[in-house]
């Protein structure tokens, strides 16, 4: 069974939190794994990432607990396969629009005769041909996520997670409320309302969908609708928000240091 899928099922009532890796970087990866996060998406589609650089991220997360599933930049197979050979497991892909496109997402993904997935021999994916029946096997440890972008697209929710492949659904809050006419909005009503009946349809047919969030906050309200699984942030957006808190904190203490001088006491704490 696909890692990503039994981490949902073993979660319960827990949803499995994870985290965006937009840094590119296999160093700060690794940190951000070993933070706590459940899961953490490997991003092609927006951050500077390249194959040997997905194979260098992929490495660092080996030898942690945190599940990685992997965004390719855009619903094509030779991106697909190569990624695959690189020893991705679970895809997400970004901007399906309609049931021939989840069809596509899952053929790049088997070997025929159920897909178009090129086949190779001793691959990482395959532990340099070292593992049995690989090739036969393949396909029962791959997942794929199909990121539902568009309010138009939610109209078709259902035949797209009726596609025999896809295992989960993810909502993307920043593209859904661009194309709802609230950019940048991300928690206006009618965004918050369209996702919300977009989970309980979810929920209906049976099908995990999960998020993001920027923050802890806008998580719990993700959490509260019913989603199977969320993601926070990012390992930059993360960093960025520390190091500013941590700056802004600082030069409060020195403008009142200032201030300080300026009455004419000193402090003894400064």
């Amino acid at each position: 069974m696909n890692s990503f899928m039994q981490l949902l099922k073993a979660a319960g009532a827990h949803p499995p939190v994870g985290t965006w890796i937009s840094s590119a970087s296999p160093l700060v990866a690794e940190a951000i794994a070993c933070a706590g996060f459940d899961w953490g998406l490997v991003d092609m589609e927006h951050a500077p990432l390249d194959l040997g650089g997905v194979v260098h991220v992929l490495q660092a997360l080996a030898g942690t607990k945190m599940v990685p599933v992997l965004r390719v930049p855009w619903n094509d197979m030779v991106v697909v396969k190569r990624v695959l050979d690189a020893g991705a497991t679970t895809l997400m892909f970004p901007f399906v629009q309609s049931v021939d496109e989840a069809l596509r997402a899952v053929a790049a993904t088997r070997y025929p005769p159920d897909g178009v997935r090129g086949v190779a021999g001793q691959t990482r994916a395959s532990r340099f041909g070292t593992l049995p029946n690989y090739l036969k096997t393949a396909s029962q440890q791959i997942g794929v996520i199909a990121q539902i972008e568009t309010a138009k697209t939610i109209e078709d929710l259902e035949a797209i997670a009726s596609v025999d492949g896809i295992d989960a659904l993810f909502i993307g809050p920043a593209d859904l409320s661009a194309s709802m006419g609230h950019m940048g909005n991300l928690t206006h009503p009618a965004v918050m309302e369209l996702i919300s009946q977009a989970v309980q349809r979810c929920k209906a047919i049976g099908k995990p969908v999960g998020t993001l969030g920027g923050t802890p906050e806008m998580v719990a309200q993700y959490r509260a609708i019913g989603f199977d699984f969320v993601a926070m942030s990012s390992d930059i957006g993360l960093m960025m928000r520390s190091a500013q808190q941590a700056l802004a904190a600082l030069r409060t203490r020195d403008t009142e240091h200032v201030h300080t001088l300026a009455s004419g006491t000193q402090s003894s704490s400064y």
